[in-house]
């Protein structure tokens, strides 16, 4: 399970927008975000460097990871 802050999240759309990147890379993540704290939980078997690498493509900066 990865912890990120993700920046420039703000509704739905960004929230499609960031599970889709996440699961262009594991189609079996499991993502949950809560847009208040711009907080993205992810349970994945990937490494976290390419999922970071996705939101980032897709335009929300990721702050931290742990």
């Amino acid at each position: 399970m990865y912890q990120l802050q993700v920046e420039n999240m703000s509704c739905g759309h960004c929230v499609g927008a960031v599970t889709k990147a996440v699961q262009a890379v594991d189609a079996a993540a499991k993502v949950e975000i809560d847009l208040a704290s711009k907080s993205v939980k992810i349970d994945s078997a990937s490494d976290l460097a390419p999922l970071t690498s996705a939101i980032a493509d897709a335009g929300y900066p990721v702050v931290s990871a742990a």
